[in-house]
């Protein structure tokens, strides 16, 4: 299994599954990130938080213990 966290800087990747409970994981999908969609991971932090993707056309911050609930293929 490999996480959004884990994701390479310039990388493409396309959402498999999140995991996190309730209000996380809703907030998560309120965001536009939702099984299958693909995101392109743009920056990541010096000390790796936060994490700037690209997703459904927008750009949208995560924070590392956010993307680790995000798995990805």
């Amino acid at each position: 299994m490999r996480t959004l966290k884990e994701a390479a800087c310039g990388q493409t990747v396309t959402v498999v599954k999140l995991h996190g409970e309730g209000p996380v994981k809703r907030r998560i999908m309120d965001m536009g990130i939702t099984k299958g969609v693909e995101v392109y991971v743009r920056k990541v932090a010096p000390l790796g938080d936060p994490i700037e993707v690209t997703v459904r056309g927008y750009e949208l911050s995560l924070r590392k213990a956010d993307a680790q609930m995000i798995e990805v293929e």
